[in-house]
């Protein structure tokens, strides 16, 4: 059992004001489950835990009650009533039979009074306790950011499997028609591999986004006019879904460049997942490319309504989104690395007469 003089609190007091202190102080048992005091209750003293341990509680909901601390022996609690005249903002219980000090407010005000070191202990205990709670509730702040964004993370990473899930649900239903011709069934497979390889793409492309370490590049020489024309016909079909009708302007400059088609190809689909968030009645994404200072830029352009200044300034961090109830926040930041990756780089803004445009460069092929 903890005598008073072995608390922090008193532990600068003599003898004698040890003694004139148990002289005002009242001691009693607590048994187990017991509330020592209630919220609204007076605030008419401070306690010393000299045995057992104490919960200290809120009600937070009608049949909810959120534990705040626990004191244990030698602590003190209830101690905000000796600072200001208020009721009891929570609940003091007892976890096991306990013995408690109670010291009225007034008693120890007028000790205070003769020792004025005790007041300095006093608000000492209490900064301390407030350090904790602050810290509590920081921690608690941080898990529900947490949990919230990985709610969202989820959703938007849910959001994204659907369209190339979807076209693979088509291409099965075709290939599995009574009807379906040899050349049918193949260009259905030839869809689900496509569609299960992007599937692997965009895992990957977050998996690596989360990793520190750069990802090795596999670069192919490639004609970037075909490249193009192939890509544009893979990526129709689910951005037809969306109602999102892909125009590439010709003619293209005949320019070779030296990239990983896997890995460039979540760029576009990046871009026109973009274009569909923002244009959910469907519209046009417009592909244009140019040589310029031994770069390819190419630049992809919409209808829609155009980036919000709001978000501007951020559009290729982590995370950030604007206006938008779907979507992981990661997509463009996603295309800054990969484009980033192959040594070039990327901007966006809003087109003369047009909605939003984004613009990429990639280095010709020496």
């Amino acid at each position: 059992m903890v005598e008073l003089n072995a608390s922090q609190l008193f532990r600068d007091l003599d003898e004698a004001e040890i003694a004139a202190l148990q002289a005002i102080t009242c001691e009693r048992d607590v048994a187990a489950g017991v509330e020592i005091f209630r919220e609204g209750d007076p605030g008419d003293g401070l306690y010393i835990l000299k045995q057992g341990w104490v919960e200290i509680s809120v009600q937070v909901a009608p049949d909810l009650r959120r534990p705040l601390a626990r004191v244990g022996p030698g602590e003190m609690f209830g101690e905000m009533s000796v600072v200001e005249s208020k009721p009891r903002s929570a609940t003091a219980t007892a976890l096991e039979a306990s013995r408690v000090c109670f010291i009225p407010c007034g008693e120890l005000l007028g000790l205070i009074a003769r020792k004025p070191k005790l007041a300095l202990e006093l608000l000492r205990e209490i900064s301390q306790r407030l350090r904790e709670s602050n810290h509590r509730h920081l921690e608690e702040i941080l898990q529900a950011e947490r949990l919230a964004f990985l709610g969202r993370f989820a959703r938007g990473i849910v959001h994204d499997l659907k369209n190339p899930l979807h076209v693979i649900g088509l291409a099965a239903e075709m290939a599995c028609m009574d009807h379906a011709s040899p050349d049918l069934r193949l260009r259905a497979a030839q869809n689900v591999r496509k569609q299960v390889d992007r599937i692997a793409d965009m895992v990957g492309e977050i998996l690596e986004f989360t990793q520190p370490t750069r990802k090795e590049l596999f670069l192919l020489r490639v004609d970037y006019a075909e490249y193009l024309r192939e890509l544009r016909e893979e990526i129709t079909p689910t951005a037809e879904l969306r109602g999102i009708m892909i125009t590439l302007d010709e003619p293209l400059p005949p320019v070779r460049v030296r990239v990983d088609p896997r890995r460039l190809n979540r760029v576009f689909h990046n871009l026109i997942q973009n274009t569909a968030d923002a244009l959910p009645q469907g519209g046009n994404s417009i592909w244009q490319v140019r040589v310029k200072d031994r770069e390819v830029i190419t630049s992809i352009s919409d209808n829609g309504p155009g980036i919000a200044p709001e978000i501007a300034g951020k559009l290729f961090e982590p995370f950030a989104t604007f206006g938008k109830n779907r979507g992981s926040g990661l997509g463009l930041s996603i295309c800054k690395k990969i484009i980033e990756d192959h040594h070039g780089r990327i901007w966006a803004g809003n087109a003369p007469e047009r909605g939003a445009l984004f613009c990429f460069t990639l280095p010709l092929d020496s």
